[in-house]
């Protein structure tokens, strides 16, 4: 049975952040990822985690200025010394919280831009050494342009292609279930040729983003794929609930029994 993780940068929002961590653990998860924890101290993120028996399945590198429209800044020219400084930030608290893998978000910016491209597989090396030396690897994921219009990195097969190019032994594919039927369809396909690359994979409903088994997919079925391939790393449960957290975990008791 896939492991799941709460994201609780989008569930459980009846509470505060930190508080979140217990009523995720109170829900039956044992994981948690969210975006990004930088608005707490590393030993407050970890306290919560520890207090609460969870394991820190992912989060995000430091994105730039999310309030004025950032969404990353690996692939943004002239940035690279802030990358670097991101980095050096995510680094204190996957040693705070004991995370593996860190989702490292490319920006906004044009593919076409030759810039761009070396600006990008700039960081993408300059992570991959630092997460490396630290026991870590970095994923990397498609984001569909509905939801992030302008996102550099929008195209599985780019995405495989890029770790292919650069064969970096921690360079992973975060494989969004959401954002590669968005993409592209061919779900199970895509998860059955990828998943030597796979290194963290997450899950909601299409086309609302909400709770699994609500939507045009059939969920279950492509779980129960994750189970054939053998995928035995955390599926994180990236959705917006319809109501109340709490009153959507249908789905997953459901699955567990």
């Amino acid at each position: 049975m896939p492991r799941f993780a709460a994201n609780l940068t989008m569930m459980f929002n009846e509470v505060p952040f930190l508080d979140r961590f217990a009523a995720a653990a109170q829900a039956g998860f044992d994981a948690v990822e969210y975006l990004f924890p930088y608005d707490h101290e590393p030993s407050e993120v970890a306290e919560a985690l520890s207090k609460n028996g969870l394991t820190q399945a992912l989060f995000n590198l430091p994105p730039g200025d999310w309030a004025a429209g950032e969404r990353g800044l690996a692939a943004l020219p002239g940035r690279g010394a802030d990358f670097r400084s991101s980095v050096a930030t995510a680094l204190l608290y996957a040693q705070a919280t004991g995370v593996r893998r860190l989702h490292m978000m490319a920006g906004l910016a044009d593919r076409s831009d030759p810039g761009a491209a070396t600006a990008y597989r700039q960081a993408l090396s300059y992570a991959c050494e630092h997460a490396g030396q630290a026991g870590l690897d970095i994923v990397i994921e498609p984001i569909n342009k509905r939801d992030m219009p302008g996102y550099y990195l929008n195209d599985f097969n780019q995405a495989a292609d890029l770790i292919a190019e650069l064969s970096l032994p921690n360079l992973k594919l975060q494989f969004d279930i959401y954002h590669r039927q968005i993409l592209h369809g061919d779900v199970t396909m895509g998860l059955r040729q990828m998943m030597p690359i796979i290194g963290h994979i997450q899950i909601a409903a299409v086309p609302l983003r909400h709770e699994p088994c609500s939507g045009e997919l059939d969920d279950r079925r492509i779980l129960r794929e994750l189970d054939a391939l053998g995928y035995d790393g955390f599926v994180g449960c990236e959705y917006r609930p319809a109501g109340s957290t709490s009153s959507g975990l249908g789905w997953l008791s459901s699955w567990r029994d």
